[in-house]
């Protein structure tokens, strides 16, 4: 008998995954990047909203993909449908190795890092690189029984989350009157140079950490309820209530930072909007650790849940190793899968921080590429049945597409080179091991 996964997650839980892995207090890291690219509070806000607006073209193609195909694994099997199962096996092998995988090991250090204001220790290489391994560790363990549990798991802790960057909102009124969001300017930096397009190709590459992670609940399309229905509901209120949050947390924030002390935070760290708030800013380092702690928490569960599905159902199709194709007996989780990534996001603890960004942004942006290219040669097969179908869709992928390319060149101008040129080279070695499983796929089908 073949094991099959169950699907057990209904709308809420669906999109408390979306929202858990998109929304994080990583914000508090990129508010900063983008501040210091734009050099200028309104043109960083507007980056903001223009990140989440551009979003919306490739939410439309994958709500449609995602009601035609609505499988384990999402664009793997988009991409190997419209006829490249050689760039479904890249798309596959690059978020493993330069995406999906790096997540975990960026958010178990950002946790280890907010904790460091309680525990001093966490603050330390080692230490917070061994606390990170322990998390990854742990949620581990959670989304290897059940994704069930896991899912509803991820409710609380959305919640959880959200909390905190509500108050900052609340709290940010009572500033907008302080001269803070006063610019001379919409058209000139704080150092009176001109606004660039090229500015804000920068800026919006640099909110790509921020935004990503929409996609990723497609993986998971075998274990949700009703996704004809379900998936599109949930993508696309979620990018809605996404970018209006990160417009919101970006304005008064901004309100209450001064711009200057906003622009020079250290790449990589925080900015704490509660320490300038009197009456709170003796204890405004505790709040937010904690905040920043449950909000890592829940893009770690959330990514567990997700990221390992890909990779199962590559392997179900004989193109990747046998052992990521099975389900737990009892748990008709990915188990292997699962324990693989992690173990393998905890090696990655051993590298750089503003490297593994850029990694991460080039490899997202090129194969989500991949996935909206997908498209044009799917609504050709005759099995194509989507029942959301986008608006204006040819439009709608090819704006996705350039918007990829926009990006990758962003990225190139946002982040340290040696990380982008890591990325790519770790894609590059995606050619050889596919044609290992072609081959051996090829002989199985020979030997029958």
């Amino acid at each position: 008998m073949t094991l099959e996964p169950k699907r057990q997650l209904g709308f809420i839980q669906t999109s408390s995954i979306i929202i858990g892995q998109v929304i994080g207090s990583g914000i508090f890291i990129n508010i900063p990047i983008v501040a210091a690219i734009a050099g200028n509070v309104w043109v960083a806000v507007f980056i903001w909203f223009l990140g989440g607006l551009l979003w919306l073209p490739q939410i439309f193609i994958l709500a449609e993909m995602g009601t035609a195909y609505p499988e384990q694994g999402g664009p793997y099997h988009f991409i190997n449908k419209a006829g490249s199962p050689f760039l479904a096996f890249i798309y596959t092998w690059t978020a493993f190795l330069t995406s999906d995988t790096p997540t975990l090991t960026i958010i178990g250090l950002l946790a280890a890092d907010a904790l460091s204001h309680f525990f001093p220790l966490l603050g330390l290489g080692i230490y917070a690189k061994m606390f990170a391994a322990f998390l990854i560790v742990l949620f581990t363990v959670l989304q290897y029984r059940s994704v069930k549990s896991g899912g509803n798991i991820q409710v609380v802790l959305t919640f959880a989350k959200l909390f905190p960057l509500l108050v900052v909102i609340i709290i940010g009124l009572f500033f907008i009157g302080d001269g803070n969001l006063y610019v001379k300017s919409l058209f000139l930096t704080s150092e009176n140079n001109p606004i660039t397009l090229k500015m804000i190709t920068a800026g919006v590459a640099a909110t790509i950490w921020a935004y990503a992670g929409f996609l990723n609940i497609l993986y998971t399309s075998g274990e949700v309820k009703k996704p004809v229905t379900t998936l599109p509901k949930a993508l696309i209120g979620s990018v809605l209530f996404v970018m209006t949050s990160y417009v919101l947390i970006s304005i008064f924030t901004s309100a209450i930072v001064p711009f200057q002390d906003l622009i020079s935070v250290e790449t990589g760290k925080f900015i704490n909007p509660f320490k300038y708030v009197t009456g709170i800013s003796d204890i405004a380092g505790g709040i937010f650790a904690v905040s920043v702690f449950i909000s890592m928490l829940g893009v770690m569960n959330s990514s567990i849940i997700t990221q390992p599905r890909l990779e199962y159902a590559m392997a179900k199709d004989g193109l990747f190793f046998k052992q990521f194709a099975k389900l737990h007996p009892k748990y008709l989780t990915p188990s292997f899968s699962i324990v693989f990534q992690s173990a393998f996001a905890i090696i990655l603890l051993f590298g750089e921080l503003s490297d593994l960004l850029g990694y991460f942004t080039l490899s997202y942006v090129l194969q989500n590429t991949l996935v909206y290219g997908s498209i044009f040669w799917l609504r050709k097969r005759d099995d194509y049945n989507p029942k959301y179908k986008s608006p204006v869709w040819k439009i709608m992928g090819a704006i996705s597409i350039i918007l990829q390319l926009y990006l990758a060149y962003g990225a190139f101008l946002a982040y340290p080179l040696g990380g982008l040129v890591a990325c790519l080279s770790l894609i590059f070695t995606g050619l050889p091991l596919y044609l290992y499983f072609k081959k051996g796929k090829s002989n199985e089908i020979e030997s029958e």
